[in-house]
């Protein structure tokens, strides 16, 4: 914090003043001051890759921000989004649903040819609904259980249901 200092002159000029506005005018300079100061822009960008990566996993667009400073103001919007972004991919819908038919599928780290992962997904199955986690990360069996339902709730969104797990699905009451 820079503090607001009269000098012998300044005091001499200010005496027309009242106390009031030299208060003022302090606070409105030390307002400034805090305004320009800049953040670290790394910790800005691990933020927003954050946000992005978390969205990505929920099918959410992308939040866009234009190009400002580095200030704690944008600092803050991205912890925030951040934040919004990760509390939605950490509940996905049918969340319930998906966590039962991984009761009676198997191991999230499940390795079986010709399936994997905890809800038993094929090479198709991958290749159609998460063709970045199959390149990127390979099979299921080596994807989060949030990533595995994520993926699962695309297909079920696609209108396939959850009949991709006819047998499950009718054990847990989902069809």
């Amino acid at each position: 914090m820079s503090a607001f200092v009269l000098t012998a002159g300044a005091a001499r000029a200010s005496q027309t003043l009242s106390a009031n506005k030299v208060l003022v005018n302090a606070a409105r300079h030390s307002q400034d001051v805090q305004r320009q100061r800049h953040v670290n822009p790394h910790l800005i960008r691990r933020y927003r890759a954050t946000t992005w990566r978390w969205q990505a996993l929920s099918g959410s667009t992308r939040t866009h921000r234009s190009i400002r400073p580095s200030t704690k103001a944008v600092l803050r919007f991205w912890v925030r989004a951040a934040g919004r972004a990760y509390l939605k991919a950490i509940n996905p819908p049918h969340k319930g649903a998906w966590l039962c038919i991984h009761r009676y599928e198997g191991s999230w780290r499940d390795s079986g040819d010709p399936y994997w992962g905890g809800l038993q997904m094929d090479r198709g199955f991958m290749d159609g609904y998460a063709p970045r986690y199959l390149l990127r990360r390979g099979f299921a069996d080596r994807w989060s259980p949030l990533e595995q339902m994520w993926v699962a709730e695309r297909a079920y969104r696609s209108g396939r249901g959850f009949y991709a797990w006819p047998n499950t699905a009718r054990y847990c009451g989902l069809i």
